[in-house]
């Protein structure tokens, strides 16, 4: 239960080291934005620097042209090409108007956006000789998201989550959506009552199928004793196992379920 993370933080490229330093060095569990770059610069890691690349740039300058297509705005209006944007109805902005309960939980317009190269995140769980599990996660988040989003990287118990009593797991694809589950956390729980690594991992996915079905996702669950599997949803998975009486790293390969049951 000790948990360090950061989000929206520019500058410092090594955003899980500054996570850990987060963990060790402070009684908070997150820092955000340009005060979690001070305080990474400021225990040591390297920064301020320019974390654009090329190819980032020339995708950006791409999608300028293209007016700012597509993007992660819903219902809106934009007074230029890419912005800025204001409410299509102004009624929106208005007090006590409740969300229509028959689409509320079932908008499809994110999960388009993510596919295997729209997105970088890496988890990874890790046991030790004495039994001691830990997790991480690192990501640059979505391509072309809105300044200012995070998504479920820094969420502990939706992109990761670990108890040294029960085991691990891992999570990527469109954290917009899978955070609202705290997938992670579901499986860890459903592995402390009793539930093996698969069932738990096709669990959590397939709660969050119900609600939306086209979403894209994937879990891998490990217990205490190695014992893995891996869930996914509208895209196959693979994830990769190293133990010490391995000779090399071994890659599963994971089926999406026809549906959710």
């Amino acid at each position: 239960m000790e948990v360090g993370a950061v989000a929206a933080m520019r500058y410092v490229s090594d955003g899980i080291k500054a996570a850990r330093l987060v963990m060790q060095h402070t009684k908070h569990t997150m820092l955000v934005g340009e005060q979690a770059s001070i305080f990474a610069i400021s225990m040591g890691l390297p920064g301020p620097k320019n974390l654009s690349s090329e190819d980032s740039i020339e995708k950006w300058k791409n999608w300028k042209k293209n007016k700012c297509q597509p993007n992660f705005r819903k219902n809106v209006m934009p007074i230029d090409d890419c912005g800025p944007y204001r409410p299509e109805s102004s009624n929106n902005l208005g007090g006590g108007i409740c969300l229509n309960p028959k689409t509320t939980g079932f908008d499809e317009s994110g999960s388009s956006l993510f596919n295997l190269h729209s997105h970088d995140t890496i988890s990874l769980a890790v046991i030790d000789k004495l039994g001691h599990i830990a997790v991480g996660t690192s990501t640059n988040g979505a391509t072309f998201k809105i300044p200012g989003r995070v998504g479920d990287g820094p969420i502990a118990g939706s992109s990761a989550y670990a108890d040294t009593d029960v085991g691990a797991c891992g999570a990527t694809g469109d954290g917009d959506i899978m955070m609202r589950f705290l997938p992670c956390y579901q499986v860890i729980e459903s592995m402390r009552l009793g539930m093996e690594p698969k069932l738990a991992a096709q669990d959590a996915i397939a709660r969050i199928a119900r609600k939306y079905p086209d979403f894209v996702g994937a879990i891998f669950a490990v217990n205490k004793n190695g014992v893995h599997a891996g869930a996914c949803h509208g895209w196959t998975f693979q994830y990769s196992v190293r133990s010490p009486d391995m000779a090399d790293v071994e890659v599963y390969t994971v089926i999406p379920e026809m549906a959710a049951e």
